[in-house]
């Protein structure tokens, strides 16, 4: 997906708003056990009720591989039925790839050729060479790893150079050198508050995937405040706060109410800004 597409469709929706798709077997409805595939119909469940109020979905690794082939049969299945069903949303691998190149290429042939996703989360720890094979696919994107939301994110990315310049703008400096912001975005966790100021002096242009609103404290209105860009620039994830909104067999219906909410405030403040 292109970024004109992908900036038409916040317009069209009032929304910058996407879901993760994390869903834990254990934490899951306990009715859903009884599907012939749990995971794949949980998520159904949840993009139909969702879907009209978010533009991209952010599915984890983690969640599927944790259960071997059961997992990547619910992934592919998730990924196909986003794409027949649902084919205006931003798809997001959130895979936090990145190995020696040879490697890479193969983790960029299995996400951008094989599952199709629009992007994938690379880790940059090893530089150019392991982020590259992931650019040159038309209208794919690399989302790199710039500044967390987690409590170790302090360990090494704000480490400052004798110059005062920190780990994770040396990252995204660096990183430009390498691609357009139309190939090209960063993660940075709605936890960081006003150093989306500091983020924004570096990447004027770049579109930003924030995890960390709701369940891990991070501001929807100081993310906005501070990150928000003429045409908006912002993917604010939820993934708790939406899909675990209810245990019961309301669970969709809740999730569904969560992401309105959450629309409605990005709508706001789409509108406060100018972009709608």
């Amino acid at each position: 997906m292109k970024r004109t597409e992908l900036v038409e469709n916040i317009k069209r929706k009032e929304s910058f708003l996407c879901v993760g798709l994390d869903p834990d077997i254990k934490k899951i409805p306990q009715h859903l056990l009884r599907e012939e595939n749990p995971l794949f119909a949980f998520n159904k469940a949840i993009i139909d009720a969702t879907a009209p109020y978010c533009v991209a979905y952010k599915p984890n690794l983690a969640f599927y591989e944790s259960l071997g082939v059961e997992g990547w049969i619910a992934l592919e299945r998730t990924v196909k039925y986003l794409k027949e069903n649902h084919p205006d949303q931003f798809i997001i691998a959130d895979a936090k790839r990145g190995d020696i190149g040879n490697t890479s290429m193969l983790y960029a042939r299995s996400f951008f050729e094989h599952l199709d996703v629009d992007a994938i989360t690379v880790a940059p720890y090893m530089g150019e060479d392991s982020v590259t094979p992931f650019l040159g696919y038309e209208g794919k994107w690399v989302i790199l790893l710039a500044l967390t939301s987690n409590k170790g994110s302090h360990d090494f990315q704000l480490i400052e150079d004798k110059n005062g310049k920190r780990l994770f703008e040396h990252v995204i400096t660096t990183s430009q050198k390498w691609a357009t912001p139309d190939e090209m975005m960063y993660v940075v966790g709605a936890t960081q508050g006003s150093m989306f100021k500091d983020i924004r002096n570096v990447a004027p242009q770049s579109f930003l995937l924030v995890p960390g609103v709701g369940a891990q404290g991070g501001s929807l209105e100081e993310v906005a405040r501070y990150g928000m860009i003429p045409d908006c620039g912002l993917l604010v994830n939820s993934s708790r706060g939406i899909i675990y909104a209810s245990s019961g067999e309301d669970f969709a219906e809740a999730a569904g109410k969560e992401a309105e909410k959450l629309r409605d405030q990005m709508s706001a403040l789409l509108k406060s800004s100018h972009i709608i």
